[in-house]
């Protein structure tokens, strides 16, 4: 019970890698918004499976892409548990395509929700943050951020957004007992791996050392530490959980 009376916040946490971040906080103690953009029924059935397992989590529609709307879920927390000591920013979509078949609307979609998001959200965390002297913000990044990925500019400079914006915080923020980190997620068994033709599946399985997959539960693991005080002395970091695939 790492984060016993902590209160946390996951946005898209309907979801995949969300879920999975939700439901592992929750497990560790603490009291975890779930917050959604569009699917009210799978957050719910989130937050039932927190409960059933004697946890506490809440669902809150949101377009975290919004600012007023990241404003309001980060006052939702509060007003709800009382206090916000962790925020997760997980939202995140893909508009895949060649740069010369891009559209501009698939362009702006992806950096809206990928990284403004990340911005909105943090903003009215640190806030709170700040008066109480602590805080973990953990943002999760990918692999694609790291060394680029062909098809994917826009998620790609999102991603690579998203590391930037880290240690750029984390420097903000470190003398107030604030920590940034992120964790930049590899190909992981989620719904957007599994529409990817088996063919392109073999290649790049293929070009990561452990040779497997990685778990929703293998992110979450990590995104659980940062979040505890286990990694009070880690800021500015970005912690690579991909098989080893982004390996310098």
């Amino acid at each position: 019970m790492r984060l016993r009376d902590k209160v946390a916040i996951v946005t898209g946490a309907s979801r995949g890698i969300g879920r999975a971040i939700a439901a592992a906080l929750a497990a560790e103690g603490a009291r975890v918004l779930v917050n959604y953009h569009a699917s009210h029924q799978a957050a719910e059935q989130v937050v039932a499976e927190i409960t059933s397992a004697g946890g506490q989590a809440t669902a809150h529609q949101g377009d975290v892409g919004d600012f007023a709307q990241a404003q309001a879920l980060v006052k939702s927390a509060v007003d709800t548990y009382g206090d916000l000591h962790i925020l997760v920013n997980n939202a995140g979509i893909t508009r895949d395509g060649l740069i010369l078949t891009m559209s501009e609307t698939d362009w702006d979609d992806v950096l809206r929700t990928n990284l403004k998001s990340t911005f909105n959200c943090s903003k009215a965390a640190v806030r709170h943050m700040l008066r109480r002297r602590y805080g973990r913000i953990v943002n999760i990044t990918s692999v694609a951020g790291q060394i680029g990925n062909p098809g994917q500019t826009n998620y790609s400079a999102s991603k690579a957004g998203q590391i930037g914006f880290t240690r750029s915080l984390a420097r903000e923020v470190a003398s107030r007992n604030i920590t940034v980190n992120a964790v930049a997620a590899g190909f992981i068994d989620t719904e957007i791996w599994s529409s990817v033709p088996a063919e392109a599946q073999k290649a790049l399985l293929g070009m990561i050392p452990l040779g497997r997959k990685g778990t929703v539960e293998d992110v979450a693991r990590a995104v659980v530490y940062l979040a505890s005080d286990d990694a009070a002395y880690v800021t500015g970091h970005v912690l690579s959980v991909d098989g080893g695939m982004a390996m310098a």
